[in-house]
């Protein structure tokens, strides 16, 4: 008899711990954002993106006047070749073939140095949203935000809620 009231007692006080922590679980607020949906959408890497066009736009013109005027040596080596005499045309071989590897060269620099700033700036980028990501979260009450799960229901999904959110943030200089 004492073993069964003790069973009972038990198992109502398992039941009333069951029951407080459902009601917990069922308050909570949760969230998922799409992590690479908000690093492509945001108006921050809209920003950053120009940033990197307009710092590399001087050095991408360079590369393409070195294009050019390897083109122009190319046609006037395949136009006046066969009445250039030997001496010419071996100095025009020459300046060809330095030519092309400058431009080698030259478009080895600028890939290795754009991928490191963009490197650079994508790191910069991420902790920015990711930041604001939180600050989101805690302004809306979230007790949980989750990156990139594999299924998410419409009702929280708030990567369109963030990027909402982001706007301001943008125009006010990141």
């Amino acid at each position: 008899m004492i073993g069964s009231k003790f069973l009972l007692a038990a198992t109502l006080a398992v039941a009333a711990v069951s029951s407080g922590v459902a009601n917990a679980q069922a308050n909570l607020k949760i969230g998922v954002i799409n992590v690479g949906r908000l690093l492509e959408q945001s108006p921050q890497t809209e920003s950053v993106t120009k940033k990197l066009q307009d710092e590399f736009a001087p050095r991408q013109r360079d590369i393409t006047a070195l294009r050019q005027k390897l083109q122009t040596q190319q046609d006037t080596f395949q136009r006046d070749a066969p009445v250039m005499g030997e001496e010419e045309r071996l100095n025009l071989e020459r300046q060809i073939r330095d030519a092309q590897r400058e431009l080698q060269r030259t478009e080895n620099e600028y890939l290795e140095d754009l991928n490191l700033r963009r490197n650079e700036e994508v790191g910069k980028l991420q902790r920015d949203v990711l930041q604001r990501v939180q600050e989101y979260a805690r302004a809306q009450k979230f007790d949980l935000v989750i990156a990139d799960a594999i299924f998410v229901s419409t009702a929280i999904d708030i990567t369109d809620e963030v990027l909402a959110a982001l706007k301001p943030a943008a125009g006010a200089g990141q």
